[in-house]
């Protein structure tokens, strides 16, 4: 499989697939949402099980007459009990992906993470992954993470590599070359995850991740451009050429996402690892196209 480097390389792989994906969609009350649904629907790319409660209805039993077998309505008494439908549908075997439209994500994950009903695998973690298209960067690059885990420990940084490798590998890159972020390319005691960073790389040079680069800690520069790392001397494979970015904690990656989001117009996909099946969670305020990107990951993903 020839790697993706573009979304729009990434669309066409959606459009492709052989069969399609099973959706359970909870509360796509907004209208960016239901912009997702409309074009999946009108461009046969997803089965949707929509999960409502009991302010909406009638603009979806419409919808659900129109594509006629593509599309199955629940509907529930409250947010709550539609976030639990949708998780149960996923549980349960009846759909693929998880996706949240203007439901709070806290009553989402909540659902997901329920010890007796919910779809957090067990003994894996739970954490964010982040696909985006910088323009000036001339393939896609995955981080993490930027909406779970506040600071990680190490055995969630080994979970969030194992995460982004795999999703790499479903994007066609053989050989995932993962940048360790910090503000300098020191191991220093005073930030413990820098410790983590080097057992990170012990565990990759034992074949842990199996082919797979890791290498850090280094600055998001370094990682991304190569004359940055000549200038400094350091000579890695990953140095300018990095696929995946793992930041040291919630703040450095939240702060990225904005940021590249804002001023670098990035396109963006997001989805959390770790359970059951696939999770769309992306901001209430995201545009139409970001939440189709994160959908067509999620299928793309999703490889039951």
């Amino acid at each position: 499989m020839q790697a993706i480097t573009t979304f729009t390389q990434l669309l066409d792989a959606f459009k492709a697939m052989p069969v399609k994906k099973r959706v359970a969609l909870v509360s796509p009350d907004d209208s960016h949402t239901l912009d997702v649904l409309r074009r999946c629907l009108e461009e046969k790319l997803a089965v949707f099980h929509v999960v409502t409660d009991n302010k909406t209805g009638e603009e979806f039993s419409a919808i659900a007459q129109k594509w006629a077998g593509d599309i199955t309505v629940h509907h529930c008494d409250s947010v709550d009990d539609a976030a639990r439908k949708g998780v149960e549908l996923v549980r349960t075997g009846q759909a693929d992906v998880l996706m949240k439209g203007t439901i709070n994500t806290d009553n989402l994950l909540r659902a997901v993470l329920d010890k007796e009903n919910g779809i957090l695998t067990h003994g894996n973690v739970m954490t964010h992954a982040t696909l985006v298209e910088v323009p000036s960067y001339d393939k896609l690059i995955l981080f993490s993470d930027a909406a779970v885990i506040p600071r990680p420990n190490l055995e969630q940084f080994t979970n969030m590599v194992h995460y982004d490798i795999n999703i790499c590998r479903t994007l066609g890159i053989s050989q995932p070359k993962v940048a360790l972020i910090h503000f300098t390319e020191k191991i220093n005691e005073k930030f413990p995850h820098t410790i983590d960073y080097r057992t990170l790389r012990e565990k990759a040079s034992e074949g842990a991740f199996g082919d797979a680069i890791v290498d850090g800690p280094m600055d998001v520069k370094t990682a991304c451009d190569a004359h940055s790392a000549a200038i400094k001397g350091i000579a890695s494979p990953v140095c300018g050429n990095a696929d995946i970015l793992i930041f040291p904690n919630l703040e450095a990656g939240n702060t990225f996402y904005k940021t590249v989001s804002f001023f670098c117009h990035a396109k963006m996909a997001g989805i959390i690892c770790g359970t059951q099946a696939p999770v769309v969670v992306p901001s209430r305020a995201d545009s139409t196209e970001s939440k189709f990107y994160s959908l067509a990951l999620a299928c793309l993903c999703q490889t039951k």
